[in-house]
């Protein structure tokens, strides 16, 4: 009987599709809640790169994967009252940061810092000129003149911020990564395709005759 050969092999597919998916499915939200976070911005620290009631997506990165010019959720245990805050860092363990106004240097460097708000403004924080402890960043607020960051706390590890409070990294593009659009979008389809299945083998199951015509026929042929 062909037509019930086929009616089990939908079965088995949709069977097999569905359940597939929704692992997938489950996967890709236990792998988004373990990696990712929203957060929102609270203050104008980070002005005009982010704005007060800003939403950032967080991505979770290990410590030696930070590099100079990321912006980081930190969450220092030091300072704060251990609250998190947005910075930019500015240099990682090893490096020298000289700063005079806004003008900043890195190991003899100057930066290039399009996204300060204030570049053209005086900024109330003494100069300074410190070393970055292994382990440790230095942080600074894009709106230089009304930022609380590394400046501001000298005297305790050269301003630094133990890399240990990083809670993550802002994502330059504030979409939903690929590997989550592939991964569920996969999950979708994979139920979706298990659900079409299921109903395509009730459609064969009704069209099929019952059981004592098809032995009738077999019979009388």
């Amino acid at each position: 009987m062909p037509q019930r050969g086929t009616a089990a092999r939908l079965r088995d597919v949709a069977w097999l599709l569905a359940p597939l998916g929704l692992a997938i499915l489950a996967g890709a939200a236990v792998y988004a809640v373990t990696h990712y976070q929203v957060v929102t911005v609270s203050g104008d620290s980070m002005r005009p790169t982010y704005r007060p009631g800003g939403r950032l997506l967080i991505e979770q990165v290990d410590a030696n994967e930070i590099r100079r010019g990321d912006v980081v959720l930190i969450a220092p245990p030091e300072r704060y009252m251990a609250a998190p805050v947005v910075r930019r860092v500015i240099g990682i363990g090893g490096d020298h940061v000289v700063g005079v106004g806004n003008r900043v240097t890195v190991n003899g460097k100057p930066l290039d810092e399009p996204y300060v708000k204030d570049a053209d403004e005086n900024v109330t924080a003494r100069a300074y000129d410190v070393m970055v402890p292994d382990g440790r960043l230095f942080v600074l607020g894009d709106h230089r003149a009304n930022a609380n960051d590394s400046r501001y706390h000298l005297g305790e590890q050269s301003g630094s911020f133990a890399v240990t409070g990083v809670r993550g990294r802002t994502r330059e593009n504030s979409g939903i990564p690929a590997v989550l659009l592939v991964s569920g979008g996969a999950g979708v389809a994979l139920i979706l395709g298990g659900i079409g299945g299921y109903a395509a083998r009730r459609r064969a199951r009704r069209l099929l005759p019952p059981p004592h015509q098809a032995w009738s026929s077999a019979l009388s042929g």
